[in-house]
């Protein structure tokens, strides 16, 4: 899963969210450093990783577009996802979408000083540009697989993917549905296992 989606799924827990989005570039298993509840959140994070890399409806999303993108399928769904989740938000979360997004990037802000660089350093971008929330849009999805591609030097070819979107659109959607229901369960229950602060 990709950023929106490791956010909503940790629930109304600040601290999750920031561990959960931050989790991509914390390197190693010692997270000392960070308060408790962030510590969770990266955990959760890599949990649900494996449960989604392993779930048997992503492996049909990804064997749709596997032909032409092959190893960068998993990254390119996850992103397709995202778009999902965000386009059909309203079913997935009370609050309005920018409003969510807008919340969030506060909370980023006041834990500034325990963000990894990378997170830093895109920061800027990422709300001038509110990534998030362009999701929602095959045109925001168009912008963000574009500058994906050019994170990987053009190798990707990620910038093309929107075609496959498009043509497999409802498989997907549906596709997305199904899974996340199953994705929200295992993460509530990772969420209710787990001690917090």
């Amino acid at each position: 899963m990709n950023y929106l989606a490791h956010i909503l799924l940790s629930g109304d827990h600040k601290e999750l969210r920031i561990g959960n989005f931050i989790a991509d570039s914390v390197r190693g298993k010692d997270f000392s450093k960070f308060p408790a509840d962030v510590a969770r959140g990266i955990t959760i994070h890599r949990l649900i990783d494996s449960f989604t890399d392993s779930h048997a409806i992503v492996r049909e999303s990804k064997d749709l577009i596997r032909p032409v993108y092959g190893l960068w399928s998993s990254v390119i769904v996850d992103l397709y996802y995202d778009h999902f989740l965000a386009a059909n938000w309203s079913r997935y979360h009370d609050q309005d979408l920018e409003s969510f997004t807008l919340d969030f990037y506060e909370d980023l802000n006041k834990s500034w000083e325990i963000l990894p660089r990378r997170i830093q350093r895109f920061y800027p971008i990422m709300v001038e540009h509110n990534w998030l929330y362009s999701y929602r849009t095959i045109q925001g999805m168009g912008v963000i697989l574009y500058q994906m591609d050019q994170r990987t030097k053009n190798k990707s070819k990620m910038q093309f993917a929107l075609k496959e979107l498009q043509d497999h659109y409802k498989e997907l959607e549906s596709q997305f549905h199904r899974f996340f229901a199953e994705l929200q369960d295992y993460s509530n229950d990772l969420i209710k296992k787990m001690p917090l602060d």
